[in-house]
């Protein structure tokens, strides 16, 4: 059957939502449509609505929740009516080379790399007013009801809280992931993260669990200090309390530039400004922010030839003895959290009433 539930639809590019009723179809073959139950927001979601990532539109956005499957298609055998799941924006097929390699996590599949907007194959489950509406990243959970493909769903222990765990489908897993997975965090190194937003407040946790000695916390933002703090930083600095470039002072903190930078924001100046930051010879510097859509990076290649490595990682990225496939590791994640291994709660600011989503991205963009 056809559902009919409310969404926030996006229209157009920078304009807010619009709460709309929508047209749910039912799933096809290998898919499975999801009551949605929470969903975070995410800088993603807000990248797509400026332009800096490309989607089009209109559009259902959100990719960072958890909720309960309500029905399945066709030869689903991994979840069933009733099972709690977190949706997958980076899913597991299982069949293309990164899935069948133990050193990546990034399946084919993603809609991230191509920007379709539609399942994979090549339409979509979304109606409304009479008008076709594309899928996000594959997930789109802004609304009651969504469909995913099979490869895009992971089912979670039954007891889990999903207005906590819904934050394990993006933010937590891909900041936490940098830091243990794709930089490989040694005891006793030094690290410095630049945002502190929920995934750069997920980096710092995953640097603390990796036994750093120091983490320095870097933003424009003072307001995120105590908070980040709390989470494991050693020191918090301002760029905008120092005359000269960040780096320069990281480099004097530290007498010789950090073990382990990471950038959390998305923007090109201070990516480069994270790897000049890391020491010279064996320093590792990861981007984890969403680069801005037809930006180019220049940077002076010396940065590189002396030594240092640039990495990028998403949700969660790799090392090279394992990686975080999305879902097998999502369950895993859960799991751990509910043996209390990592918290959650510090990274939850605000909990409203999903009509209130404009709000809500007002809260986002003012740092708040």
């Amino acid at each position: 059957q056809v559902i009919k539930c409310k969404a926030a639809v996006l229209w157009e590019a920078k304009k807010p939502f619009s709460i709309e009723e929508v047209e749910v179809a039912p799933p096809k073959e290998h898919e499975v449509r999801i009551k949605i139950v929470a969903t975070g927001i995410c800088r993603t979601d807000d990248h797509a609505i400026t332009g800096a990532l490309v989607t089009p539109f209109p559009v259902i956005l959100g990719h960072e929740a958890a909720g309960v499957v309500e029905s399945v298609g066709q030869g689903v055998t991994s979840v069933k009516p009733g099972d709690k799941v977190i949706p997958l924006f980076v899913p597991q097929c299982g069949e293309c080379k990164s899935c069948l390699s133990n050193k990546g996590n990034l399946c084919s599949k993603t809609d991230l790399c191509t920007s379709g907007g539609l399942m994979p194959d090549g339409t979509t489950r979304f109606t409304c007013k009479g008008k076709t509406i594309h899928h996000f990243l594959g997930t789109s959970t802004f609304t009651e009801y969504t469909v995913v493909h099979e490869s895009a769903v992971a089912k979670i222990d039954s007891a889990a809280p999903l207005e906590k765990v819904c934050l394990i489908g993006c933010g937590f897993s891909t900041g936490y992931g940098a830091a243990l997975q794709t930089a490989k965090v040694e005891p006793g190194s030094t690290c410095a993260v630049f945002g502190l937003g929920g995934v750069g407040l997920s980096v710092v946790m995953g640097c603390k669990a990796a036994g750093a000695s120091r983490i320095i916390a870097v933003d424009i933002n003072k307001d995120k200090f105590a908070k980040a703090k709390e989470l494991g930083a050693t020191e918090c600095i301002n760029p905008k309390d120092f005359n000269k470039p960040i780096h320069e002072v990281l480099l004097e903190m530290t007498g010789g530039g950090v073990d382990y930078s990471f950038e959390v924001i998305g923007r090109t100046d201070t990516m480069t400004e994270a790897l000049a930051c890391c020491q010279c010879n064996y320093g590792v510097s990861v981007i984890v922010g969403v680069p801005p859509a037809a930006q180019k990076i220049s940077f002076d290649p010396m940065l590189l030839f002396t030594g240092r490595s640039w990495k990028g990682s998403v949700f969660g990225g790799k090392d090279l003895e394992r990686c975080w496939k999305s879902k097998h590791s999502v369950p895993e994640l859960v799991a751990d959290y509910m043996k209390k291994k990592f918290v959650l709660d510090p990274l939850i600011t605000h909990t409203l009433p999903w009509t209130k989503i404009n709000e809500g991205f007002d809260l986002l963009r003012t740092g708040k």
